[in-house]
């Protein structure tokens, strides 16, 4: 079968094909879906993990499911995926991942939660996600790395900046004002050494979700009760 996936700061190009041998495009904008449809043999399935929203019109929901219209099973995680499946979801598209749930949920709805700034050329994150912070805070927290109060006021801090300067050292910069050193060491070799990128991990959901639709045969069989899948 044939696919598309749309990439960028969530995924690296090497990593994505590493798990899904389709055709990779650089974050989605608008018009993009228009002209795949418009290919002599248009894909049968596409993922948004990534898309344009500053440099660009950004893809409309009214472009997904036209897609979806004309036969195409769409997957959305991560970012701009994220965002449109939950809008989309209810009318057959496939959300994929904790981000996802969580727009879905409406836990969250703003968009700047998955918003980033990136390298134009190697489509390299240049600030941190809201959304990856939320969940790092989250399991620094259960894995008690730090104190829950000095958790909260890192979210805070980071909320409180413009997007594109959400960067953990600036954070850290200005937490650093208001707690202890030896808490400030605590919560930075946090970030330094085993923060989850929740991003990268939903990019990963939604090609494994993709590559089990387009080939139903390789999909794992279940043994026991104790398998666990993902969607």
């Amino acid at each position: 079968m044939r696919a598309v996936v749309f990439i960028g700061p969530s995924i690296d190009l090497e990593s994505a094909s590493a798990e899904l041998d389709v055709e990779f495009l650089p974050p989605v904008k608008r018009g993009d879906l228009a002209e795949l449809l418009a290919r002599p043999v248009p894909p049968e399935a596409i993922g948004i993990v990534d898309g344009r929203f500053l440099q660009s019109l950004c893809i409309s929901p009214k472009e997904v499911l036209e897609a979806m219209d004309r036969g195409v099973t769409m997957f959305g995680s991560s970012s701009m995926g994220a965002l449109r499946a939950a809008e989309c979801s209810p009318f057959g598209m496939v959300g994929v991942g904790k981000i996802y749930e969580e727009y879905f949920s409406g836990r969250i709805d703003a968009d700047d939660e998955v918003a980033v700034t990136y390298d134009e050329e190697n489509l390299s994150a240049l600030s941190e996600p809201m959304v990856n912070t939320r969940f790092a805070i989250a399991a620094g927290i259960e894995e008690g790395a730090f104190a829950p109060e000095t958790g909260e006021r890192f979210l805070e801090i980071a909320k409180e900046l413009y997007f594109p300067q959400r960067v953990n050292r600036t954070v850290l910069m200005l937490l650093r004002r208001e707690i202890p050193e030896d808490e400030h060491a605590r919560i930075a070799a946090f970030f330094a050494d085993r923060a989850p990128d929740t991003k990268r991990e939903d990019a990963l959901l939604l090609l494994a979700a993709m590559r089990d639709f387009l080939d139903p045969a390789a999909k794992p069989q279940i043994k026991s009760v104790d398998d666990r899948g993902a969607l």
